[in-house]
């Protein structure tokens, strides 16, 4: 994989990546020390492991060891963790860098409980984002008419007995080409 692509940058801190199980997963020993400053990074990695254990949270479980490349151009086994695995990881983080995800999260899981009382809020915050990536309103209608419709033929096939993961993608894919003329996999 380039280099290039096995980093991130936030608050110019570089962050290490890869990609996994069809997922990036991110070098935590990078995440804690862009929100700690911490001059021993896996020093305050290890210790938050040791606090969050004595309060019966385990955050190793939250990581796989992967070889990700250091500074001296060497692969090393790493504690690495995918998205949601590092937001938890993250509220156990006491720094007030860590603090703006914290109350990001907190926004966004009050957001789903809305959401589950209310589900129609999820369908007006897909729109509003679909609309802040900059899609026409018709492309963002067409798109929500293919979910429902989508949904619909997903649901009939469940109910003739058909479950595999690679047939509903391939329904996916036709449902994509006959709306938009693209398969998700030409989108991508």
């Amino acid at each position: 994989m380039d280099q290039n692509k096995a980093l991130v940058v936030f608050q110019d801190r570089k962050i290490r990546r890869v990609w996994h199980h069809e997922e990036w997963h991110f070098s935590v020993i990078d995440i804690v020390q862009a929100l700690t400053d911490s001059t021993n990074p896996r020093n305050y990695w290890s210790m938050l492991k040791q606090r969050e254990l004595g309060h019966g949270i385990e955050l190793s479980t939250c990581c796989v060891q992967l070889k990700i490349l250091s500074a001296d151009g060497k692969a090393y086994e790493t504690d690495c963790a995918n998205t949601q695995s590092l937001f938890r990881i993250i509220q156990s983080i006491p720094s007030r860098k860590a603090e703006p995800f914290k109350r990001w999260l907190a926004k966004v899981g009050y957001e789903r409980v809305q959401e589950i009382e209310n589900p129609e809020l999820a369908q007006d915050r897909m729109k509003e984002l679909y609309e802040q990536k900059g899609y026409s309103n018709s492309w963002i209608d067409k798109r929500l008419r293919g979910i429902a419709v989508r949904q619909d033929l997903t649901d009939e096939w469940k109910k003739r007995g058909i479950d595999s993961q690679h047939d509903f993608s391939i329904l996916t894919a036709e449902i994509s080409k006959a709306s938009f003329g693209l398969t998700p996999a030409a989108y991508k």
